[in-house]
């Protein structure tokens, strides 16, 4: 009778599942789909790759913008500035150059990088072989804040950032509009901002307030506008540009008409060409996010 009672008990013992088979077992199809959309939308959760209908790129059009880069990310610009004034010559002779497209041009390439949340780092170089390296840090985003307001730093080089060397620090301050765009007002201090910079001057610095909009008028597509006030050592003419946006998911397409051809904080300091030039432009940007 005892021996029938041990033969049971091993028969269940050995019919159960084990703690390891329980542990093997595979796993529900529903409940690993809810967990792995949960773990994307937690890997997702960063509000600095959400679309900012008020600031959809990180320039106006040469100014800063408060748009923060998401850490490990960047982003690619392209600049054209046409050299040919659009005043030069009568409208068959403009014409004739296809509106300055015919023209030489400079152009500048960017690079920007997330280093880390709020911290954006990246270089800008033009074809007449300046190059800007640059970083811009946000201390307060909206609408966390009533202001976004960010700090940027730059170093100017000649001759491939060999030559002249021209460093740059200043505030971003920016106000969006609902979701309707955002103005911009920047203070800058520019040191070695002569035109000529193998020359001694007494005065070489420039103090410069970048004011700046972008204005949605349509669901994608902006108008934007510059004006930079100097004072301090000012050549050429205050830096002034407009123009109009379109949006695309992550690329942003920008024709602009402005009175000088510069990009970095130096070529800006140093003003434009005069008012009555004024040249077409356009820029091509991508979010790689």
């Amino acid at each position: 009778m005892v021996s029938c009672r041990v033969f049971v008990v091993l028969l269940a013992l050995s019919l159960a599942p084990s703690a390891s088979a329980q542990a093997q077992a595979p796993p529900d199809p529903a409940a690993t789909a809810e967990g792995g959309a949960a773990a994307a939308q937690a890997g997702d959760d960063d509000p600095d790759r959400d679309f900012n209908r008020s600031q959809p790129d990180f320039v106006v059009v040469t100014l800063p913008t408060t748009l923060r880069l998401p850490r490990y990310k960047s982003a690619f610009r392209v600049t054209h500035r046409f050299g040919r004034p659009l005043g030069q010559g009568d409208f068959g002779e403009l014409a004739e150059d296809l509106f300055g497209l015919d023209s030489g041009a400079q152009i500048g390439l960017e690079y920007r990088f997330g280093l880390m949340r709020g911290l954006q780092v990246g270089i800008h170089r033009t074809s007449d072989r300046t190059i800007e390296f640059f970083t811009q840090y946000s201390l307060w985003s909206e609408p966390d804040a009533p202001l976004g307001v960010g700090i940027i730093a730059s170093m100017d080089g000649t001759d491939n950032f060999t030559d002249s060397y021209t460093p740059a620090l200043g505030v971003v301050v920016s106000r969006q509009l609902g979701s309707y765009g955002a103005i911009y007002v920047e203070p800058m201090w520019v040191n070695n901002s002569n035109r000529l910079p193998s020359e001694l001057v007494d005065d070489n610095d420039t103090f410069m307030v970048g004011l700046g909009t972008r204005i949605r008028i349509r669901p994608t597509v902006y108008i934007v506008g510059e004006f930079m006030p100097r004072t301090g050592n000012t050549p050429g003419v205050n830096h002034g540009t407009f123009g109009i946006e379109k949006v695309a998911g992550g690329h942003s397409f920008q024709l602009n008409f402005s009175n000088g051809f510069g990009t970095t904080m130096g070529q800006l300091a140093r003003g434009g060409t005069a008012n009555d030039d004024w040249y077409l432009g356009f820029h091509i940007s991508r979010k790689f996010f």
